[in-house]
């Protein structure tokens, strides 16, 4: 009787067999835009009533577009992400749409303040929505150009030298072209339109960090000199990273742009512990970083102004610590439970619809609805790095595990500041903020991470083993066996 072999085994292995396909779970991420465009929508409607507006059937036509243009989003990742991770696309849908619905609420409040001291003012949320609408658009052709992230290894260099060029653009050009806007010189502007090239550069600087670092990894672990019971590497190996950080730092402090200065330093740090695995790469790296603080605090005048309005906003509240009192003041008015969508004073915050828009959501979706926000960032973050853990190639794990960190950093550094746990850095909240820059930029982001996803859980399609040809009997040997006694 023939006896049984390995066939039952190899067949009930996982999805990564041939002939079977894991779910791709794109069902999972429609029902969860719906879910999110109602919770939209129904926020919406809060501020309508609270404000004292008609509630009218616009608003369920307004979430139905809101729906159909993540739908066009989601049609797009079912055709050419099939694999991607169900719940990122939901919670950027999700926590733009908290972004539209706090700055309409915002546009009400100062429309009423413009009409009763009779001046001009001009809404945020259609220019908002406009935005939305072209990052869709970028989003969807990044997903289909990029048909494989690690295409992107092979223009690395190239990825690093424009975006080191983009982030020293607004300092060399004349303040016609790149203005000084709220103490800082990181923009520019074309006629009407005014775009942050930093926020592009972000994203091109961690594209070539990630293949530098793939192809120089070993490099990083072994070669060179021992200092100080330190490995370093060859310094022909380590100068192009080297020389990215300290361009890219110097032309951040020029431009006043602290913020980004430290979402660039720190992400690239953990990229450089990924890549190494040893946590002396981030002793060093603090050690830097706090030297560099200091000097800092020594060279220029607005950081020790930040610092002061830090450690004392109240000792100059008419001046440098007005902003950051007002905000302490909306959270604590917000306390637990908020004072509900559309009842709050977000308005007296400035900038509350770009830079301190977290604070003007705690006001009035208190620590519950703020801390339910910090959930929805985690989460995002977490898929990205889960599926940055589960991709098989060194660069997407990298690249992946950095464009997560960026995100989860540039909320801390945001929210850090709103509510004066280090100082006031003037970034903006990723999908929350008003302004066409970041979303743009995040939206790319998102798309990378998608495109890295869908790689991470797409089952894989080895070849089939090719049967082994059996000799003929009557040429097979003869073999001899004893039989036990």
């Amino acid at each position: 009787m023939a006896q049984p072999g390995p066939a039952p085994l190899l067949a009930a292995q996982g999805s990564d067999t041939p002939g079977r396909s894991a779910p791709t779970r794109r069902g999972t991420e429609l029902a969860m835009l719906a879910f999110a465009a109602g919770l939209v929508t129904g926020a919406l409607m809060l501020v309508e009533a609270n404000q004292e507006q008609t509630l009218t059937i616009r608003l369920v036509w307004y979430g139905l577009a809101y729906l159909a243009l993540f739908g066009i989003a989601h049609a797009a990742v079912r055709k050419w992400a099939p694999y991607a991770d169900p719940l990122i696309l939901p919670c950027v849908a999700l926590l733009n749409g908290i972004g539209l619905v706090m700055i309409y609420r915002i546009d009400l409040a100062t429309a009423e303040r413009a009409l009763r001291t009779n001046t001009e003012f001009e809404n945020t949320v259609p220019k908002q929505i406009l935005w939305t609408t072209i990052a869709l658009v970028l989003f969807l052709a990044v997903l289909h150009v990029i048909k494989d992230h690690r295409t992107l290894t092979r223009y690395g260099y190239t990825f690093g030298l424009v975006g080191l060029f983009l982030l020293a653009l607004p300092a060399v050009l004349p303040g016609v072209i790149a203005p000084t806007i709220n103490g800082a010189k990181i923009w520019l502007r074309l006629g009407p339109v005014s775009i942050q090239p930093g926020e592009f550069a972000k994203i091109l600087l961690l594209i070539f960090f990630a293949a530098f670092l793939v192809s120089k990894r070993d490099l990083f672990m072994a070669a060179g000199r021992r200092v100080l019971g330190i490995d370093l590497p060859r310094a022909r190996d380590l100068g192009p990273i080297l020389f990215c950080w300290a361009v890219s730092v110097m032309v951040l402090v020029a431009e006043k742009d602290l913020g980004t200065s430290l979402l660039f330093f720190g992400t690239v740090l953990v990229m450089l512990y990924v890549a190494t695995e040893r946590a002396i790469w981030v002793g060093v790296g603090l050690a830097l970083f706090i030297g560099g603080c200091m000097l800092a605090y020594q060279l220029f005048g607005h950081v020790q102004v930040r610092v002061a309005n830090w450690l004392d906003p109240f000792a100059d509240y008419d001046a440098g610590g007005y902003q950051i009192a007002q905000s302490l003041f909306g959270l604590g008015t917000g306390g637990i439970g908020g004072t509900g969508l559309g009842a709050g004073r977000p308005d007296m915050v400035p900038l509350a619809n770009s830079d301190f828009i977290t604070a003007a959501i705690g006001e009035e979706l208190g620590f519950i609805g703020l801390a339910a926000l910090l959930l929805i960032y985690m989460m995002l973050a977490m898929r990205g790095m889960r599926s940055a853990v589960a991709v098989r190639d060194t660069f997407g794990k990298l690249l992946g595990g950095g464009l997560s960190f960026a995100l989860i950093m540039q909320v801390f550094v945001v929210v850090g500041g709103v509510t004066k746990l280090i100082p006031m850095t003037g970034i903006t909240a990723p999908f929350l903020s008003a302004g066409g820059s970041s979303l743009l930029a995040n939206y790319i982001l998102v798309a990378l991470l998608l495109r890295i996803s869908d790689a991470a859980r797409r089952p894989q399609t080895g070849a089939k083993p090719k049967p082994v040809q059996q000799a003929p009997i009557a040429e097979a040997h003869t073999v001899m066996v004893e039989r036990p006694s």
